[in-house]
């Protein structure tokens, strides 16, 4: 038997305990009681959250990290009651992802630890040489297992979609990096089936021939796609990268909106698609989470944290981070990758970017475009990864660049296209507010929004120290033109310098009606995850709406930090506009772990979805090969064989 304990814990794993310990109930749609008065513009939609769950959990002992796991999608959906009344019965549903890797893995009763190694082996500077080999060697077999007979499901996709979810052109796409979008149903959840880029698994209509991967021997890591796809608000297409382990290393797509051409403004649109095609500039493989999209132009960044197999031969971990390289943002016209102009920096780390947009000048008597500008979320090192995988962040070896204070803040870059040279014009903090998981209303995204939301830290970093978990107490609005005016006006220190300089308590304790910042502090021992903003309809200004968010009080934690059994969650609609009055909770039947990325889908998604002809089912209770018949000797020895292994592996 294959033993993954590494070493006797001298503390609970922050990412497996508490709530963010995975929960195995799932349940259907289940009304939920609530205080307060639901908005009607949330009628006939539904809030849906991504975030990993691991069904197999038994070694608690074994290398986990934050974003491993089983997707696990938890919704709330806003059902209309009818009459004249308008209720509304919020109905709470939580569903796992079935991939290919889940479904195995249920098919596999012996596995004590999950089929895919722990991105915290592979970032674990500890991790020898020897003990990555063996678990990848041991995915890999599995994976070869399961395409042998007496599986259930073989595992043609590794991908457990566990980051992120959207939707596009009448389907809902649960996202993670190593793999394609899988199509999921609303308002249930069900699970659909991959989509290529052309064709969900399991559709009725749609497109035929290859997909993202294409033809050839490494089509398949062409279909590793961000877990941070972006959808025109205008246009409707998806934009979006696929990261590889093979020149060039990175490759892009658009997809057009097909199923019901709206209306659009320009009435010379026609749809575009454009799949994997190579991005020139990058020189190796690198983790590459997030990218910057506007209205005709997309930002790819290339920073010095490495995702190489080939590491492992320079002594280094899989995962490396390495502030002695620069980070590098590579612009180019949306349809037109192979133009792109590279401009360089400090290292740092982006795990989310919050906007892009472009500006427009006169040039020559004419309008033209002058720069593209974004707002990311800047980690100044890598301790994030690390943390969220309780293993002590090597100490940096920072030999070309000065070193900064651990910091995520909310960082606006102006890149000039004007200039010949790759100097970035303007780069520079917006508030000293540690900011993560940010977010805007969707239809003013790709161009110059005004507010930007967030979440927020008030005794820590979004690099928490080892041992502990990163909890969100606050949630943030930020104006964020106002304070690029102000940088403009008074430019600070490029790259460490910052606009507002206040800390959260200083910011809730402010009575300007005007301030740009606006903090909804959660009441003590409850924590919040990431938000989103619906609007209201006919509303008087961009921030005229709510923002939604699971929240969880801690008062339900046992003394050794462990979820009571009868712990639960609740949904809070939160007024955007004035960042203080919850308007409604939302009781859920049981919680919700701390989790990634959600999204809001209104009632024109839920209603236009593309028809189905199949969903994927959980396995049956037989095994395959030998149903309907007496095993023959020869099967019951293959069988023998293959449990023996299975339970080697476990």
């Amino acid at each position: 038997m294959v033993n993954y304990r590494r070493r006797e814990r001298d503390h609970a794993h922050p990412y497996l305990a508490g709530n963010f310990a995975p929960i195995q109930r799932v349940q259907p749609l289940t009304a939920c009681s609530y205080a307060g008065t639901i908005p009607s513009e949330l009628a006939g939609g539904q809030y849906v959250r991504n975030g990993g769950n691991p069904v197999t959990n038994e070694d608690m002992g074994r290398d986990a990290h934050w974003f491993d796991g089983d997707g696990m999608l938890s919704g709330v959906a806003f059902r209309r009651l009818g009459g004249a009344d308008g209720n509304i019965q919020p109905e709470f549903v939580n569903q796992y992802i079935l991939t290919d890797v889940f479904l195995s893995t249920l098919s596999t009763p012996s596995l004590q630890a999950p089929i895919l190694p722990s991105i915290a082996t592979l970032v674990n500077p500890m991790s020898s040489l020897v003990t990555i080999v063996l678990r990848i060697f041991r995915t890999i077999l599995l994976v070869v297992l399961s395409h042998l007979p007496g599986s259930e499901q073989a595992i043609k996709k590794i991908s457990v979609a566990n980051t992120s979810i959207l939707y596009h052109d009448g389907r809902a796409l649960a996202t993670c990096e190593s793999g394609p979008p899988m199509r999921v149903a609303l308002p249930g959840l069900e699970t659909v089936g991959w989509f290529n880029g052309k064709k969900a698994h399991g559709e009725i209509n749609g497109h035929e021939g290859a997909g993202f991967g294409g033809e050839g021997l490494f089509g398949f890591m062409k279909e590793w796609t961000t877990a941070h796809p972006r959808v025109d608000p205008v246009t409707s297409e998806l934009i979006l990268f696929h990261s590889t382990f093979a020149p060039p290393y990175v490759h892009y797509s658009v997809v057009p909106s097909t199923y019901k051409m709206t209306l659009r403004h320009d009435v010379h649109y026609l749809p575009t698609r454009l799949l994997t095609a190579s991005v020139p500039g990058v020189a190796s493989p690198k983790m590459m989470h997030d990218f910057g999209v506007s209205r005709s132009h997309t930002v790819i960044m290339d920073l010095p944290l490495s995702l190489d197999p080939l590491n492992l031969a320079r002594n280094r971990p899989v995962v490396s981070y390495d502030p002695s390289e620069n980070s590098r943002f590579g612009i180019f016209p949306r349809y037109n990758p192979e133009k792109v102009r590279w401009f360089e920096t400090n290292p740092c780390c982006i795990f989310h970017t919050a906007n892009t947009w472009d500006e427009v000048g006169k040039l020559d008597g004419r309008e033209q475009f002058t720069a593209v500008s974004m707002l990311v979320c800047r980690l100044t090192s890598a301790s994030l990864v690390f943390s969220a995988g309780d293993i002590a962040a090597p100490t940096p070896l920072r030999s070309t660049a000065e070193m900064e204070e651990e910091q995520c803040r909310l960082y606006f870059y102006r890149f000039d296209l004007t200039s010949t040279n790759s100097k970035i014009a303007h780069q520079w903090a917006l508030s000293a507010i540690p900011f993560e998981f940010p977010s805007l209303r969707v239809d003013h995204s790709m161009s110059s929004a005004k507010y930007i939301y967030g979440c927020s830290v008030s005794d820590s970093t979004f690099g928490a120290a080892l041992g502990r978990a990163v909890k969100i107490d606050s949630l943030v609005k930020l104006d964020v033109q106002t304070l690029i005016q102000q940088g403009i006006r008074n430019p600070p220190t490029q790259i460490t310098g910052c606009v507002d300089n206040r800390d959260v308590s200083t910011v809730l304790s402010s009575t300007d009606p005007n301030d740009p910042i606006r903090v909804f502090q959660m009441p003590q021992g409850w924590c919040a995850q990431e938000s989103h903003f619906v609007p209201r309809e006919n509303g008087d200004s961009e921030d005229d709406g709510w923002l939604l968010s699971y929240v969880f009080d801690e008062a339900q934690l046992d003394n050794e930090g462990e979820c009571l059994p009868d712990a639960k969650s609740q949904l809070w609609i939160i007024d955007a506009k004035n960042m203080t009055d919850v308007v409604t909770r939302v009781h859920l039947p049981q919680r919700v772990p701390y989790g990634l990325h959600g999204n809001w889908f209104s009632e024109r998604d839920v209603l236009g979805q593309r028809p189905l002809e199949t969903i994927r089912s959980l396995p049956s209770s037989k095994k395959s090969g030998s149903e309907g018949h007496s095993p023959t000797p020869l099967w019951k020895s293959w069988m023998w064989v293959r449990h023996y292994l299975e339970g080697a592996l476990g």
